[in-house]
């Protein structure tokens, strides 16, 4: 199975958590016999690790954006089809409204006609019968 997300972190790796600003207030910095400030060990420690966990944050960023980025696709998705569907809705009902009505139309044509012959026929039967 070789599907393994690069970005997922496998068991092995050690996430160092971010220091709080208690335990930076609480951390003073040191100062050196030239008076320059040095940070204490720990610190230092510290700061490899933020700047190791830069990579982390930007691995985050970039999960974060495809995330966001998925989910805004999905929901574009979800209202363009949505708006086809009501678009369609709208004139396939008014297809069918005017098929109806042409249908309703030569129907009425239609039976006018039919019944105009039979009408006509009997007349003519009875004009042939009392002659």
């Amino acid at each position: 199975m070789s599907n393994l997300d690069a970005n997922i972190p496998l068991l092995t790796e050690v996430i160092v958590p971010l220091p709080t600003l208690t335990d930076i207030i609480e951390t003073p910095p040191a100062v050196d016999d030239d008076g320059n400030f040095e940070l204490p060990k720990a610190r230092q420690e510290e700061t490899v690790a933020r700047a190791l966990s830069q990579h982390d944050w930007e691995r985050l960023e970039a999960e974060v954006r495809e995330k966001v980025l998925q989910q805004l696709q999905d929901r574009i998705d979800f209202v363009i089809e949505q708006r086809v569907r009501d678009g369609l809705a709208d004139v396939l009902q008014t297809a069918v409204e005017g098929m109806a009505a042409q249908i309703r139309e030569g129907l009425h044509q239609t039976l006018d006609e039919v019944i105009s012959r039979a009408v006509s026929l009997e007349l003519v039967k009875l004009k042939k019968t009392n002659i």
